[in-house]
């Protein structure tokens, strides 16, 4: 149910000025505020105005409009007052239940290996072995546990079947002639966009509009247009609004503005706080040991030490990843998320609510760590890392490993890759579904990884910009079949799914 324009608005000022209460720039601003009232220039007659310049003046009204820009860029617009909270987390029933139940086979999986391997989910660490942690913290990569007998939850063929198997229930019967020519593996019909209005919605990709990463290439002298933007991103910087840069890395970030315009995009400024926070994570990973750990720890031996560009950067890894499986401020994003955070129970408690805790919300396999990964090469601090990382995460990355109908979902990534490439390609698209090579058999993992491991680092940086830029990961969609289009001669030749991988 759509809200009238003026009541929507109302309730999304409403909620908004709810979630700034508690934070610490509201505090911070009610300081600000005090410390000016000893000032000359400010009238007793003319109070509001005059803290309401000063606050202008000195740049606490940027901040606050970064601050709001991110809560709208992040938190999805109000429902119906009326609408159930599920509503809220994902609107159709039977996305909401392929959720459940695929979140309910990672537990599964992960209790049994408990059971099998005889570990707890949780446990405190002896102080000699804390001591042990917090010495070798910054080179944890040294260690060599043996971890032959974990596995990891789930691969992402697992998870892509689950999507193949996905239907309307309320499509069954009546048969849609207009979906039911849709070839690709995906069976759910989700609205996705056509090429002319993806051109509307990426217009800052066509093709008279410079993009960095191309245009500061050899063929064209590069000072015409690097030079120019990167005076403009310089300046988007002093500005320091939250929504310029934003439209301004459309076109790609220059790589030694591009840390900063990120934290600026995200609205992330590593005060004191946050730095604290992370200790507070830090000291929470040294004393209890997780089950989780030890799946991290395989996963970024398997991933990044085997990786040219990234095994310089394992002690980071493990640093920002187990910090997060211990973060449940992430647990905020499961108001917008389709998933529900997993529950566990103690020990001999099982369904006694009050028993109940939340089990790291991060059961991953390793798309994580090549999610974090490249962010290595622009964050050097850990607690900073850690903060872009999370962001990264609840704005994006979570979508892309949950069953939902949001599209910048995984399911409509997945709809909207096959749509495309059918629709422009259908020759190739036809050909390469008889030899037994879906196409998005090929291209599931590059999206659900965000292409993290398949494209050069300077290349992905580029890509992330745009994913950044346009607040969407539709562009994966985009990308993956622009790879199809471009290797479209060669795909024809080829009778096998090896051979077209």
């Amino acid at each position: 149910a759509m809200l009238d324009p003026d009541s929507g608005l109302s309730l999304t000022i409403a909620r908004i000025v709810q979630r700034l209460k508690g934070s610490s720039l509201h505090s911070q601003l009610e300081r600000q505020a005090r410390v000016s009232l000893h000032k000359p220039e400010i009238k007793l007659e003319s109070l509001k105005e005059d803290i309401k310049d000063f606050l202008k003046t000195s740049g606490w009204e940027k901040k606050l409009q970064n601050a709001v820009y991110s809560e709208l860029n992040v938190f999805p617009s109000p429902c119906h007052p009326a609408a159930p909270a599920e509503h809220m987390k994902e609107p159709l029933a039977y996305m909401r239940k392929a959720q459940g139940s695929w979140e309910k086979r990672i537990l599964k999986s992960l209790n049994s290996m408990c059971t099998e391997l005889s570990v707890p989910l949780a446990q405190k660490r002896p102080v000699n072995e804390q001591k042990e942690l917090l010495n070798k913290w910054n080179e944890m990569g040294t260690d060599e546990p043996d971890l032959s007998l974990f596995r990891p939850v789930y691969a992402p063929k697992d998870f892509l079947e689950v999507l193949m198997n996905l239907r309307n229930p309320n499509y069954e019967n009546g048969e849609q002639p207009s979906f039911r020519n849709h070839l690709g593996l995906i069976q759910v019909p989700l609205k996705v966009k056509d090429i002319p209005e993806l051109k509307e919605d990426f217009s800052e990709l066509g093709l008279n509009i410079g993009q960095l990463g191309i245009d500061d290439s050899a063929q064209v002298p590069p000072e015409f247009f690097e030079n120019e933007h990167v005076r403009v991103g310089q300046k988007v910087l002093a500005e320091q609004d939250s929504a310029a840069a934003q439209q301004y890395v459309r076109q790609g970030c220059p790589t030694a503005l591009r840390a900063d315009l990120w934290a600026l995009i995200l609205n992330i400024s590593n005060q004191p706080e946050d730095i604290l926070y992370y200790e507070q994570l830090k000291s929470n990973v040294i004393q209890h040991d997780l089950l989780v750990d030890s799946l991290i720890y395989k996963d970024v031996k398997l991933t990044a030490s085997n990786d040219d560009y990234y095994f310089v950067f394992e002690d980071y890894l493990y640093q920002v990843l187990l910090c997060f499986s211990r973060d449940t401020s992430v647990l905020e994003h499961f108001t917008y998320s389709s998933a529900t955070p997993p529950k566990s129970y103690i020990r001999g408690k099982l369904g006694m609510e009050e028993y109940a805790v939340f089990y790291p919300p991060n059961v991953n396999y390793n798309s994580f760590i090549l999610s974090v990964a490249p962010l290595c090469f622009l964050y050097h601090e850990p607690s900073k890392l850690y903060q872009i990382f999370r962001e990264m995460y609840v704005r994006f990355f979570f979508r892309l490993h949950s069953i939902s109908s949001h599209p910048s979902g995984i399911v409509s990534l997945c709809l909207l890759f096959e749509t495309l490439l059918q629709t422009h390609l259908p020759q190739l698209f036809y050909h390469l579904r008889e030899i037994g090579a879906q196409p998005l058999r090929i291209s599931f993992k590059w999206m659900v990884r965000a292409f993290s491991g398949y494209l050069a680092t300077d290349q992905l940086l580029l890509l992330w910009d745009r994913i950044l830029g346009y607040n969407s990961l539709e562009i994966l969609a985009v990308l993956a079949a622009a790879v199809f289009a471009f290797r479209a001669v060669n795909l024809m030749e080829v009778t096998s799914l090896a051979a077209a991988e």
